[in-house]
């Protein structure tokens, strides 16, 4: 069998991943699957006792070990992860739910999961200081996301917008009115709209 190691904290590790969500989305997932412990792990190239202790809370999962749980579940990664979300979010840099690679300097944060029947569409907003854009509501169950890249912008929902630096994350609803403004000159922004 397929033993993967398990990625043990260190301190260039940002945060570390969210056990308990973890191992109720793995129990939760598995039982739904109608899988044993044993058949899980076969089909994830995994032993048994790493599964059973990411089911009980333990260890320090590497993407990899959740990617093929993911595989052999038949669910993307973020099922496995990603926690209830309020209706604006807000993820500053190092926050979040961190996982990281056990075959490289790479850690992989999700930000947001798409749910099902969604539509993303992906902008590249280069903003300098001036005038907001202030946005009229969008078709009704759109959500906006956006990742500042560089600079830093007054982003969100025009009644409470958010400051935002580098590696900042926010998710508003698009079907209220929104704004954005720059604060510094050279601003860019990765915006991902969502309609459901």
């Amino acid at each position: 069998m397929n033993r993967q190691r398990e990625q043990k904290p260190t301190a260039s590790t940002p945060n570390r991943a969210p056990l308990d969500r973890i191992a109720a989305s793995l129990r939760r997932e598995r039982e739904r699957a109608g899988l044993s412990l044993t058949e899980l792990a076969r089909r994830a190239g995994i032993a048994k006792s790493t599964l059973s202790q990411l089911e009980s809370g333990g260890g320090n999962p590497s993407v990899e070990t959740l990617w093929a749980l993911g595989v052999a579940l038949d669910v993307p990664f973020s099922r496995l992860v990603d926690p209830p979300r309020p209706r604006v979010t807000v993820l500053r840099l190092g926050e979040g739910a961190a996982v990281p690679s056990e075959r490289a300097d790479y850690t992989a944060t999700l930000l947001a999961s798409c749910p099902p029947h969604a539509r993303r569409d992906l902008y590249l907003l280069q903003v300098e200081p001036g005038s907001a854009r202030e946005s009229d509501p969008h078709m009704p169950g759109t959500t906006e996301h956006a990742v500042v890249a560089a600079g830093r912008a007054l982003i969100g929902p025009l009644d409470a917008p958010v400051e935002l630096g580098p590696g900042d994350y926010i998710a508003y609803p698009g079907d209220a009115p929104h704004t954005c403004r720059a604060l510094e000159a050279g601003t860019v922004i990765v915006l991902a709209m969502e309609h459901t």
